[in-house]
């Protein structure tokens, strides 16, 4: 079944083509809306064709950790809920959320586009934790790019809970955005054979060879790297691959 799902995919794909008719460089339609929560401190929904995710973002005090005594943190979670796919069960994150989970936390962390020393109320005792919680709606393929997506318009929609040096008053918000830098996109590049693509729907990601999710800064600069997939890649595919996340990059900055 995987080697005719391929086959099919590789042939489409030497013919500029997909399964859905699109090009092999092209996305779905992508829409993201902020503000989608009232609880959270920052949220937002995007969807990528009829895939669906939406992220909220919780602003915490906590002590900071040994080693960074004057730095606020953060922690990034994806829950893939079972109603978004036939495929994902209650429980623990599996090793798929940790994966998606780590993705989006590397881009953004890598990238520092968090000020972490911002976070800092007062050293050694008190600083801000940003918690970005991420949970699927409906999986149509490429989950990778739908979510990091949500997780930073989500992080841009945020502010600051008041607080009084003591206590957290969660219903009353202040007009403080959180302290980002810059604002690096992540896209993440599919391989089938000698042939590359984004964006795939769930059939075509049950075949594909490799896979490299990349974090682009607005310079064009790379932030992160993470490789996925049973199969290696040569340097002339990394080159390929990078380059295509670089311009798809700006075409999924614009959302942002």
């Amino acid at each position: 079944m995987y080697e005719e799902l391929r086959n099919q995919v590789i042939s489409l794909l030497s013919k500029q083509a997909r399964l859905d008719g699109r090009k092999p460089h092209e996305y779905r339609e992508i829409k993201i809306e902020t503000g989608v929560s009232k609880n959270a401190e920052g949220s937002a929904k995007v969807k990528i064709g009829d895939t669906e995710v939406i992220a909220g973002v919780k602003l915490e005090v906590m002590k900071p950790y040994p080693d960074t005594p004057d730095n606020g943190s953060m922690m990034v979670n994806v829950e893939l809920c079972p109603m978004s796919s036939p495929e994902f069960e209650t429980g623990p994150p599996d090793i798929f959320a940790i994966e998606l989970a780590r993705i989006t936390d590397r881009a953004i962390r890598e990238s520092k586009t968090l000020d972490t020393k911002k976070l800092c109320i007062t050293p050694g005792e008190k600083v801000w934790m940003v918690v970005i919680d991420v949970c699927t709606l409906n999986d149509a393929g490429n989950l990778y790019d739908a979510i990091y997506l949500a997780a930073m318009a989500a992080m841009k929609d945020a502010v600051f809970p008041a607080f009084d040096g003591e206590k957290l008053d969660y219903k009353n918000k202040t007009k403080e955005k959180l302290p980002l830098s810059r604002v690096p996109v992540s896209v993440t590049v599919f391989k089938y054979g000698d042939h590359i693509l984004v964006d795939p729907m769930n059939e075509e990601e049950k075949a594909f060879d490799a896979r490299l999710t990349v974090g682009v800064l607005e310079n064009g600069n790379l932030c992160s790297l993470q490789k996925g997939g049973d199969t290696a890649v040569v340097a002339d595919d990394i080159f390929r691959m990078v380059d295509l996340a670089k311009q798809k990059s700006q075409e999924l900055r614009k959302h942002l």
